[in-house]
C-alpha cells in the first residue's frame, strides 16, 4: 500500500497500453456525447477529426482507468478535491493504442486535516505514434502513513 510519504516529486507511474476499439468509442459516445463524429466512421471523416474518434469524455474516462490501475489501487487513496486543467490536445481515433505517465509534482501534508496528503499530478496520455492527446493536472488526496489505511 502506497501512502503520502511514498508520493516524492518526480515518482512517476506508467500506464499500460489500452486499444481505442471502434464498438467501444460509439457505444461511449451512444451513452454520454451523442455527437455525430463519436458515432461513425463516415461522419467523423467529414468532420475536422479525421475519422471515427473518441469524445473528449472518453479519452478521460480511458485515462482514469489507467489512473487506477497504475496507482490508485494500490494507493491509500480518499479521492480528489478537483481537476486543475484538463486538454485534449488530438483527436483519439478508432486503431489508437493509448499509454502515458502520471507525475508527482508535488505533496504536502493538508492544513486542515493532518492525516491526510494533498498530492499534484500531471497525467500525459501518448497515441501509438508518441503524440500527446491529453494532459490533466490533479490532486489526489491519500493518507498519511502513520495515520493508517483508507477508511
Amino acid at each position: 500500500m502506497l501512502y503520502l510519504e511514498d508520493f516524492l516529486p518526480g515518482t512517476r507511474f506508467e500506464f499500460q497500453p489500452t486499444p481505442m476499439e471502434a464498438q467501444d468509442i460509439v457505444d461511449f459516445a451512444a451513452e454520454f456525447d451523442p455527437q455525430p463524429m463519436h458515432l461513425s466512421e463516415e461522419a467523423g471523416k467529414a468532420s475536422i477529426l479525421g475519422g471515427l474518434a473518441a469524445s473528449g469524455w472518453h479519452t478521460s474516462a480511458v485515462m482514469m482507468r489507467m489512473l487506477c490501475d497504475s496507482y490508485i489501487h494500490d494507493t491509500a487513496s480518499e479521492g480528489s478535491p478537483g481537476v486543475k486543467s484538463m486538454d485534449w490536445r488530438k483527436p483519439v481515433l478508432s486503431g489508437d493504442i493509448l499509454s502515458g505517465t502520471c507525475t508527482v509534482l508535488e505533496a504536502r501534508t493538508s492544513r486542515s486535516r493532518p492525516e491526510i496528503g494533498i498530492v499534484q499530478f500531471r497525467a500525459e496520455v501518448f497515441n501509438q505514434r508518441g503524440e500527446t492527446v491529453a494532459t490533466c493536472d490533479y490532486a489526489n488526496m491519500i493518507r498519511c502513513r502513520s495515520s493508517g489505511a483508507a477508511a
